[in-house]
Protein backbone atom coordinates (compact mmCIF):
# COMPACT_ATOMS: atom_id res chain seq x y z
CA UNK A 1 0.00 0.00 0.00
CA UNK A 2 2.57 2.37 0.02
CA UNK A 3 2.83 2.31 -3.66
CA UNK A 4 -0.54 3.86 -3.74
CA UNK A 5 0.34 6.33 -1.10
CA UNK A 6 3.36 7.64 -2.94
CA UNK A 7 1.09 8.13 -5.59
CA UNK A 8 -0.84 10.17 -3.71
CA UNK A 9 1.71 12.79 -2.00
CA UNK A 10 3.35 13.08 -5.93
CA UNK A 11 6.50 11.13 -5.03
CA UNK A 12 6.07 7.89 -6.71
CA UNK A 13 9.03 5.73 -6.31
CA UNK A 14 10.27 2.74 -8.85
CA UNK A 15 7.62 0.49 -7.49
CA UNK A 16 5.08 2.10 -9.43
CA UNK A 17 6.73 2.36 -12.91
CA UNK A 18 7.30 -1.48 -12.63
CA UNK A 19 4.81 -4.13 -13.67
CA UNK A 20 3.66 -7.14 -12.92
CA UNK A 21 6.25 -9.73 -13.87
CA UNK A 22 4.67 -12.85 -12.74
CA UNK A 23 3.12 -14.94 -16.00
CA UNK A 24 -0.53 -13.42 -16.41
CA UNK A 25 -4.13 -13.85 -18.37
CA UNK A 26 -4.98 -11.20 -19.58
CA UNK A 27 -8.49 -9.62 -18.12
CA UNK A 28 -8.79 -6.96 -20.98
CA UNK A 29 -13.20 -7.02 -22.52
CA UNK A 30 -13.59 -5.61 -26.00
CA UNK A 31 -11.07 -4.53 -28.51
CA UNK A 32 -7.85 -3.28 -27.28
CA UNK A 33 -4.96 -2.07 -30.23
CA UNK A 34 -1.46 -1.15 -28.39
CA UNK A 35 0.96 1.22 -30.59
CA UNK A 36 4.08 3.25 -29.95
CA UNK A 37 5.51 6.85 -30.77
CA UNK A 38 8.54 8.17 -29.85
CA UNK A 39 8.19 11.71 -28.30
CA UNK A 40 10.39 14.14 -30.09
CA UNK A 41 9.46 16.25 -26.75
CA UNK A 42 10.53 13.26 -24.16
CA UNK A 43 13.08 11.71 -26.21
CA UNK A 44 11.53 8.58 -25.30
CA UNK A 45 8.82 6.20 -26.55
CA UNK A 46 5.35 6.23 -25.25
CA UNK A 47 2.97 3.60 -25.22
CA UNK A 48 -1.22 3.85 -26.10
CA UNK A 49 -4.25 1.61 -25.90
CA UNK A 50 -7.19 2.38 -27.82
CA UNK A 51 -9.93 0.58 -26.84
CA UNK A 52 -12.95 0.65 -29.90
CA UNK A 53 -16.12 0.16 -29.40
CA UNK A 54 -18.68 -2.54 -30.84
CA UNK A 55 -19.26 -1.79 -33.95
CA UNK A 56 -16.29 0.18 -35.07
CA UNK A 57 -15.31 -1.42 -38.07
CA UNK A 58 -18.81 -2.17 -39.51
CA UNK A 59 -19.43 -0.55 -42.44
CA UNK A 60 -22.09 1.71 -41.71
CA UNK A 61 -19.76 3.48 -39.54
CA UNK A 62 -16.58 4.14 -41.78
CA UNK A 63 -17.32 7.55 -41.48
CA UNK A 64 -18.48 8.37 -37.94
CA UNK A 65 -16.61 9.97 -35.60
CA UNK A 66 -16.32 8.74 -31.72
CA UNK A 67 -16.88 10.58 -28.42
CA UNK A 68 -13.03 10.18 -26.93
CA UNK A 69 -12.14 9.32 -22.96
CA UNK A 70 -7.79 10.13 -22.94
CA UNK A 71 -6.70 8.39 -20.08
CA UNK A 72 -3.33 8.84 -18.22
CA UNK A 73 -1.49 5.83 -16.63
CA UNK A 74 -3.28 4.10 -19.44
CA UNK A 75 -1.25 0.55 -18.29
CA UNK A 76 -3.86 0.41 -14.88
CA UNK A 77 -6.88 0.91 -17.43
CA UNK A 78 -7.41 -2.03 -19.04
CA UNK A 79 -5.77 -5.25 -18.12
CA UNK A 80 -4.51 -6.84 -14.74
CA UNK A 81 -1.51 -7.76 -16.36
CA UNK A 82 -0.42 -4.69 -17.01
CA UNK A 83 -1.91 -2.33 -13.57
CA UNK A 84 1.21 -1.12 -11.67
CA UNK A 85 2.86 -3.52 -9.10
CA UNK A 86 0.52 -4.42 -6.34
CA UNK A 87 -2.50 -2.61 -7.67
CA UNK A 88 -5.55 -3.60 -9.93
CA UNK A 89 -6.90 -2.55 -13.51
CA UNK A 90 -9.24 0.47 -13.44
CA UNK A 91 -11.77 -1.66 -15.39
CA UNK A 92 -12.27 0.66 -17.63
CA UNK A 93 -13.13 -1.34 -20.74
CA UNK A 94 -15.17 -3.51 -18.30
CA UNK A 95 -17.10 0.12 -17.32
CA UNK A 96 -17.40 1.50 -20.73
CA UNK A 97 -19.15 -1.93 -22.41
CA UNK A 98 -21.36 -2.28 -19.68
CA UNK A 99 -22.50 1.41 -20.13
CA UNK A 100 -22.65 1.21 -23.99
CA UNK A 101 -25.14 -2.79 -23.82
CA UNK A 102 -27.51 -0.77 -21.66
CA UNK A 103 -27.71 2.52 -23.80
CA UNK A 104 -26.39 4.71 -21.01
CA UNK A 105 -23.55 6.52 -23.25
CA UNK A 106 -23.21 6.11 -26.94
CA UNK A 107 -20.38 3.85 -28.65
CA UNK A 108 -17.11 6.09 -27.38
CA UNK A 109 -13.19 5.40 -28.10
CA UNK A 110 -10.88 5.19 -24.66
CA UNK A 111 -6.92 5.92 -25.33
CA UNK A 112 -4.62 5.20 -22.05
CA UNK A 113 -1.81 6.81 -22.64
CA UNK A 114 0.71 5.38 -20.58
CA UNK A 115 3.31 6.57 -17.88
CA UNK A 116 6.88 6.17 -17.94
CA UNK A 117 9.49 5.58 -15.29
CA UNK A 118 9.94 9.52 -14.93
CA UNK A 119 5.96 10.01 -13.71
CA UNK A 120 6.38 12.10 -11.05
CA UNK A 121 8.63 14.35 -12.98
CA UNK A 122 6.47 14.50 -16.11
CA UNK A 123 2.86 14.64 -14.41
CA UNK A 124 3.57 16.94 -11.89
CA UNK A 125 2.40 20.91 -12.96
CA UNK A 126 3.45 22.51 -9.43
CA UNK A 127 6.52 21.36 -6.96
CA UNK A 128 5.16 18.96 -4.15
CA UNK A 129 6.22 21.57 -1.63
CA UNK A 130 4.11 20.24 1.49
CA UNK A 131 4.85 16.35 0.72
CA UNK A 132 8.75 16.57 -0.67
CA UNK A 133 10.00 19.86 -0.84
CA UNK A 134 13.77 19.16 -1.97
CA UNK A 135 12.62 17.65 -4.97
CA UNK A 136 13.58 18.80 -8.67
CA UNK A 137 11.51 21.08 -9.99
CA UNK A 138 9.13 18.81 -12.22
CA UNK A 139 8.00 19.32 -15.88
CA UNK A 140 4.01 19.11 -16.18
CA UNK A 141 3.60 22.06 -17.64
CA UNK A 142 4.82 20.43 -20.63
CA UNK A 143 2.01 18.25 -21.15
CA UNK A 144 -0.61 20.47 -22.75
CA UNK A 145 1.78 20.43 -25.74
CA UNK A 146 2.64 16.81 -25.75
CA UNK A 147 -1.13 16.33 -26.29
CA UNK A 148 -1.66 19.16 -28.32
CA UNK A 149 1.44 18.34 -31.08
CA UNK A 150 1.90 14.60 -30.38
CA UNK A 151 -0.63 12.42 -28.49
CA UNK A 152 -3.58 13.66 -30.31
CA UNK A 153 -2.21 14.32 -33.70
CA UNK A 154 -0.77 10.31 -33.65
CA UNK A 155 -4.02 8.75 -31.89
CA UNK A 156 -5.88 10.80 -34.38
CA UNK A 157 -4.29 10.33 -37.76
CA UNK A 158 -5.08 6.22 -36.36
CA UNK A 159 -8.41 5.98 -35.34
CA UNK A 160 -11.74 8.07 -35.49
CA UNK A 161 -11.75 9.86 -32.00
CA UNK A 162 -13.46 13.26 -31.86
CA UNK A 163 -12.61 16.40 -32.80
CA UNK A 164 -15.04 18.43 -31.03
CA UNK A 165 -13.74 19.51 -27.57
CA UNK A 166 -17.08 18.96 -26.44
CA UNK A 167 -17.13 15.64 -27.09
CA UNK A 168 -13.18 14.49 -25.72
CA UNK A 169 -12.43 13.98 -22.00
CA UNK A 170 -9.04 13.67 -20.14
CA UNK A 171 -8.37 11.99 -16.58
CA UNK A 172 -6.93 10.03 -14.23
CA UNK A 173 -6.06 9.29 -10.62
CA UNK A 174 -4.23 10.24 -7.87
CA UNK A 175 -0.89 12.54 -9.89
CA UNK A 176 -3.25 11.70 -13.35
CA UNK A 177 -5.81 13.16 -11.95
CA UNK A 178 -4.11 16.54 -11.40
CA UNK A 179 -2.28 16.05 -14.81
CA UNK A 180 -5.59 15.76 -16.36
CA UNK A 181 -6.72 18.72 -14.65
CA UNK A 182 -3.77 20.57 -15.41
CA UNK A 183 -4.68 20.19 -18.98
CA UNK A 184 -8.36 20.28 -19.00
CA UNK A 185 -7.92 23.85 -17.58
CA UNK A 186 -4.96 24.98 -19.93
CA UNK A 187 -6.84 23.03 -23.34
CA UNK A 188 -10.07 23.60 -23.33
CA UNK A 189 -10.04 23.61 -27.13
CA UNK A 190 -9.13 20.19 -26.67
CA UNK A 191 -10.89 18.71 -23.70
CA UNK A 192 -14.35 19.74 -22.29
CA UNK A 193 -14.61 16.68 -20.09
CA UNK A 194 -12.46 15.89 -16.85
CA UNK A 195 -12.91 12.59 -15.12
CA UNK A 196 -10.32 13.02 -11.68
CA UNK A 197 -10.08 10.52 -9.44
CA UNK A 198 -8.41 11.04 -6.10
CA UNK A 199 -6.78 14.06 -7.97
CA UNK A 200 -3.50 15.30 -6.10
CA UNK A 201 -4.47 18.26 -5.09
CA UNK A 202 -1.67 18.78 -2.64
CA UNK A 203 0.53 20.09 -5.47
CA UNK A 204 2.19 23.41 -5.16
CA UNK A 205 0.80 23.80 -1.45
CA UNK A 206 -3.52 23.72 -2.97
CA UNK A 207 -2.13 25.74 -5.76
CA UNK A 208 -5.06 24.36 -8.12
CA UNK A 209 -7.49 25.78 -5.48
CA UNK A 210 -5.65 29.32 -6.69
CA UNK A 211 -5.56 28.85 -10.15
CA UNK A 212 -9.56 27.69 -10.29
CA UNK A 213 -10.77 30.20 -8.16
CA UNK A 214 -11.35 32.96 -10.40
CA UNK A 215 -11.70 30.50 -13.64
CA UNK A 216 -12.91 32.29 -16.15
CA UNK A 217 -14.01 29.43 -18.60
CA UNK A 218 -13.79 25.14 -16.82
CA UNK A 219 -14.40 22.51 -18.66
CA UNK A 220 -18.19 21.72 -19.53
CA UNK A 221 -18.27 18.85 -17.23
CA UNK A 222 -15.85 17.57 -14.35
CA UNK A 223 -16.26 14.00 -12.45
CA UNK A 224 -14.44 14.11 -9.18
CA UNK A 225 -14.35 11.27 -6.91
CA UNK A 226 -12.49 11.60 -3.71
CA UNK A 227 -12.36 8.75 -0.17
CA UNK A 228 -13.18 10.38 3.00
CA UNK A 229 -10.39 7.14 4.22
CA UNK A 230 -7.66 8.36 1.87
CA UNK A 231 -4.76 7.68 4.12
CA UNK A 232 -5.98 4.15 5.25
CA UNK A 233 -2.92 2.27 4.77
CA UNK A 234 -0.71 0.82 7.60
CA UNK A 235 1.94 3.03 9.32
CA UNK A 236 0.64 5.80 7.40
CA UNK A 237 0.48 7.83 11.10
CA UNK A 238 4.62 7.01 11.28
CA UNK A 239 4.36 9.18 7.47
CA UNK A 240 2.62 11.76 8.66
CA UNK A 241 3.87 12.77 11.98
CA UNK A 242 7.35 14.08 10.54
CA UNK A 243 5.18 16.49 8.63
CA UNK A 244 2.98 17.58 11.91
CA UNK A 245 -0.31 16.18 10.56
CA UNK A 246 -2.50 13.45 11.83
CA UNK A 247 -4.94 10.98 9.85
CA UNK A 248 -7.67 12.70 10.08
CA UNK A 249 -6.61 16.01 9.50
CA UNK A 250 -5.07 14.83 6.69
CA UNK A 251 -8.38 13.20 5.31
CA UNK A 252 -10.27 15.70 6.35
CA UNK A 253 -8.55 18.50 4.09
CA UNK A 254 -8.28 16.12 1.08
CA UNK A 255 -12.41 16.50 1.15
CA UNK A 256 -12.33 20.04 1.98
CA UNK A 257 -9.99 20.75 -1.34
CA UNK A 258 -12.15 18.22 -3.54
CA UNK A 259 -15.29 20.21 -2.43
CA UNK A 260 -13.63 23.63 -2.89
CA UNK A 261 -12.79 22.63 -6.14
CA UNK A 262 -16.15 21.24 -7.05
CA UNK A 263 -17.08 24.83 -6.16
CA UNK A 264 -14.47 27.16 -7.76
CA UNK A 265 -15.11 25.11 -11.31
CA UNK A 266 -19.23 25.34 -10.98
CA UNK A 267 -18.04 28.91 -10.31
CA UNK A 268 -16.87 29.75 -13.58
CA UNK A 269 -17.55 33.07 -15.21
CA UNK A 270 -18.09 32.50 -18.85
CA UNK A 271 -19.57 28.58 -18.85
CA UNK A 272 -20.85 27.81 -14.96
CA UNK A 273 -19.54 23.78 -15.84
CA UNK A 274 -21.79 21.25 -14.27
CA UNK A 275 -19.57 19.00 -11.83
CA UNK A 276 -20.38 15.65 -10.09
CA UNK A 277 -18.45 15.26 -7.03
CA UNK A 278 -18.87 12.13 -5.13
CA UNK A 279 -17.13 12.00 -1.66
CA UNK A 280 -17.02 7.85 -0.89
CA UNK A 281 -17.34 7.14 2.24
CA UNK A 282 -14.56 4.44 4.35
CA UNK A 283 -12.77 4.64 0.68
CA UNK A 284 -8.95 4.90 0.17
CA UNK A 285 -6.28 5.96 -2.18
CA UNK A 286 -6.42 2.70 -4.33
CA UNK A 287 -7.35 1.49 -7.61
CA UNK A 288 -10.23 -0.69 -5.99
CA UNK A 289 -12.35 2.10 -5.07
CA UNK A 290 -11.10 4.25 -8.57
CA UNK A 291 -12.53 1.16 -10.79
CA UNK A 292 -15.70 1.76 -8.04
CA UNK A 293 -16.47 4.96 -9.13
CA UNK A 294 -15.69 5.15 -13.03
CA UNK A 295 -19.30 3.96 -14.23
CA UNK A 296 -20.81 6.63 -12.79
CA UNK A 297 -18.20 9.20 -13.25
CA UNK A 298 -18.05 8.40 -17.22
CA UNK A 299 -21.71 7.73 -17.54
CA UNK A 300 -22.04 11.63 -16.06
CA UNK A 301 -19.36 12.90 -19.02
CA UNK A 302 -20.61 11.16 -21.80
CA UNK A 303 -24.30 10.36 -21.49
CA UNK A 304 -25.53 13.22 -23.62
CA UNK A 305 -22.28 13.23 -26.24
CA UNK A 306 -22.53 12.80 -29.92
CA UNK A 307 -20.96 11.08 -32.40
CA UNK A 308 -21.13 12.15 -36.40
Amino acid sequence: MKTVLSALLASQFCVWSAFAQQPCKSTVVGDLHIARFQSKMYGEWFKVRVWLPPGYNDAENAKRKYPTLYLLDGQTAFDECTAFHGEHELQVDEAVTKLIDEHAIPPMIVVGVDSTHHRDYQYSPYPSSVTDPAAPEPIGKQLPRFFADEVIPFVSARYRVSDEAAHTGIGGASLGGAAALYLALRRPDLFGLALLQSPTLLLGNGQFLRDTTSLARGPDRVAIGVGTAELDFPDIEQWLAPRRLTRAEAESGMVTMAQALASNLKGAYINHPRVLLVIDPNANHSTVFWARRMPQAIRFLFEDSGSK
